[in-house]
């Protein structure tokens, strides 16, 4: 019998990318989705909603692990509706999940919760985990997020919680529309070029989630990042590198703003912020990662 293993709010990009690995790894893989139920190839989604018990819970008994990456998209326009939501459909995700695990008799063994590196706010100082946190919205979502998932203790099941950088990956996610703007030759610096981007190959990422599962000694916080972030202006000089574009334009921030609002709507700090971050725990682990150079690792993805 393989084991069994449920991606709560699993039907986006990482979790997409997530369900092809571990299915290719010989696990049964079933993905709770606000969708409808359905079968596609080895992965099975089950409806949920993401904040009441109901028959997708029969999918937890006798699961070995869920991992959780449940959480409206911060890729929005910061609305008081929309900050709402952002808070919301985490700490709902949290709770309930964790009374899912409590009613069953043979519960999953780890829970592993989808983070942000977000909580260290806007710093171009080197963050391990013991770092202090930012200030903002975001911040301020991240703690509460986390405070919400350490809050109630499962005897039987242990907690990991990954505090995600810039995931890079095929057909979707972070990397996406950088190609765009870059193939349309606006690939140029966003605001100062200062802000750093902690980056990491989606592959790597993967391998993160199955060691947290499989690894019975992770427990607690770490960061799911590359060892070595670079700066803005550094990142877009490599994806220009890869893509065979020479020089453009640099984006100063009040139209990088205005663009964020105007057409991508979305919140401009996404763009213009930035964290230094490095996976301290996950190296004192022992992890090794497949993809340290950036160039490399977009030449691996684009071509």
């Amino acid at each position: 019998m393989t084991k069994k293993i449920l991606l709560a709010g699993g039907s986006g990009f990482l979790g997409e990318s997530l369900a092809a690995f571990l299915s290719e790894q010989g696990f049964t893989v079933v993905i709770l989705t606000r969708g409808k139920a359905r079968q596609s190839g080895n992965v099975r989604y089950v409806h949920w909603d993401g904040s009441t018990l109901g028959d997708w819970t029969r999918e937890m008994e006798d699961s070995w692990a869920v991992v959780n990456f449940t959480g409206k998209s911060v890729n929005c326009i910061y609305t008081q509706e929309n900050r709402a939501e952002i808070l919301r459909s985490r700490l709902d995700s949290v709770r309930v999940v964790d009374q899912a695990i409590q009613s069953c008799e043979r519960p999953p063994q780890v829970v592993v919760q989808a983070g942000s590196l977000a909580i260290y706010g806007d710093t171009r100082d080197v963050c391990d985990e013991n770092a202090p946190h930012g200030t903002g919205f975001s911040v301020e979502v991240c703690q509460r997020w986390e405070e919400a998932f350490f809050a109630q203790k499962l005897p039987q099941t242990r907690k990991v919680l990954l505090r995600i950088g810039f995931a890079l990956g095929k057909n979707g996610g972070a990397l996406e529309p950088l190609v765009k703007l870059v193939k349309n030759n606006l690939g140029g610096t966003v605001g100062s070029g200062k802000q750093y981007i902690s980056w990491l190959h989606v592959d790597d990422l993967n391998r993160m989630f199955l060691a947290a599962i499989e690894d019975n000694t992770m427990s607690g916080i770490y960061n799911a990042t590359g060892p070595h972030p670079v700066t803005n202006r550094e990142f877009m000089a490599a994806l220009r590198q890869v893509l065979g574009k020479g020089w453009a334009p640099p984006a100063p921030a009040p139209f990088v703003a205005l663009g964020a609002y105007l057409f991508m709507k979305t919140e401009p700090s996404l763009a213009l912020t930035g964290r230094n971050c490095i996976p301290h725990r996950l190296t004192k682990h022992n992890f090794v990662f497949h993809h340290t150079n950036l160039e490399h690792t977009l030449r691996d993805l684009i071509n």
